[in-house]
């Protein structure tokens, strides 16, 4: 695999950055000039420098070993389906995906066995992988489901009550998603009843569509979800406790990130791929990414409004990290400062208001084993 870090020239780790900037499809970072370790991304495991904050030990007592023990879920949509490139993959990208996984280096784990692992704190294998697919749509069962299947592969896909209901010609059949739910390799979960932007619904009418689309699915699969996904990966503070309510076990967003122990199971990251960003040596960028793992995130709630656009972003890093050396930020069209305070407080400002929409703001690290700790977050700015 080629990997972004491959020495410990600072000319040459600044390259991979900015490398790494453009698969993100993002704009680089602006480091504020404290302290003095963002102006360069030095090794982790790098001499000290008396000019910047110590490095953490592993001595550490608060230091946790599995810490870069998580999954990496990855997000598909449409297969072979040139006229929507933005979620497409193609054919051939998705055949060189599943060559890769089979490779021997992955394990590729069904979403509920992460889940479980996760609540019950249990060791997941060493690069695990998820696979999911969003939407229900024919070219699911027409093209993945067949080499998937070949492949044995497990996925989970996250089915739309109302666009079944309707027999919309570009979506599956209730007796195709009867066939795929009987097969020991597929997870079914629920993606809502229409796919519309709950973020911007009350609770009580999210819930009210969220009980309904289980209600069709239990009706037509014989069996009720566990696992919802966020349509557009869309969720706020109000629409998380909903998905809690609704009695789910977790839920994903399509934030791009990999999971780790300090995520809440109701906002897990997803890293969506299409046409795109749907490249083998992005994907194996993505696949092979580690957690960044944090706590007291702010702002605690991702739907921002007037007042709180642009977010005040920030968190803390874990113990187990033992230097924040070479974090970079990135957002699209925002020049971005971040500022390390102390040895594990980050705070990212950015320039002016994000525009109405999803906005994603995606944090990495140089982790071990010449991987990438990452962290994504993803903002909604209503239109008003």
């Amino acid at each position: 695999m080629t990997s972004p870090v491959k020495t410990s020239s600072p000319v040459r780790k600044i390259c991979w950055s900015l490398a790494l900037a453009l698969i993100l499809g993002a704009s680089p970072v602006v480091f504020a000039p404290v302290p003095p370790a963002q102006a360069t991304t030095a090794p982790a495991h790098s001499t000290p420098d008396p000019a910047q904050p110590p490095a953490r030990t592993e001595a550490d007592p608060e230091a946790r070993p599995a810490a870069d023990n998580g999954a990496v879920a990855v997000m598909y949509q449409r297969f072979g389906e040139s006229g929507f490139p933005a979620t497409n993959i193609t054919l051939a990208q998705f055949e060189a995906h599943i060559a890769e996984l089979q490779s021997g280096n992955y394990n590729v784990l069904p979403l509920t066995e992460v889940v479980r692992a996760l609540r019950e704190g249990r060791t997941l294998p060493d690069r695990s992988v998820v696979l999911t697919i969003d939407d229900a749509y024919a070219s699911v069962f027409r093209e993945a489901w067949p080499r998937l299947r070949a492949a044995n592969l497990p996925f989970t896909l996250f089915v739309s009550s109302d666009a079944v209901d309707r027999n919309y010609p570009d979506f599956m059949t209730w007796d195709q998603l009867r066939e795929l739910s009987k097969q020991p390799i597929v997870t079914i979960g629920l993606h809502g009843s229409k796919h519309g932007h709950m973020i911007e619904a009350d609770s009580a009418s999210n819930l009210a569509r969220i009980k309904e689309a289980g209600r069709r699915l239990q009706e037509e699969l014989g069996a009720a979800a566990t696992i919802f996904a966020y349509p557009y990966g869309e969720y706020g503070t109000e629409l998380v406790e909903v998905a809690r309510e609704a009695g789910f076990e977790a839920a994903v967003g399509q934030q791009s990130g990999a999971i780790g122990r300090t995520e809440d199971l109701f906002t897990l990251p997803r890293f969506p791929l299409s046409e795109t960003y749907g490249g083998l040596d992005r994907f194996r960028l993505t696949v092979n990414s580690l957690p960044l793992p944090v706590t007291d995130v702010t702002p605690g709630d991702l739907l921002l409004s007037e007042e709180t656009n642009p977010p005040a972003y920030g968190f803390t890093v874990t113990a187990e990290v033992q230097s924040l050396n070479g974090l970079q930020c990135y957002t699209g069209n925002h020049e971005v400062v971040v500022e390390q305070l102390g040895l594990d407080r980050v705070e990212v400002r950015i320039d002016s208001a994000l525009k109405p929409g999803r906005r994603r703001i995606n944090c990495t690290l140089p982790g071990p084993d010449r991987r990438w700790r990452w962290l994504g977050k993803q903002f909604y700015i209503p239109r008003s």
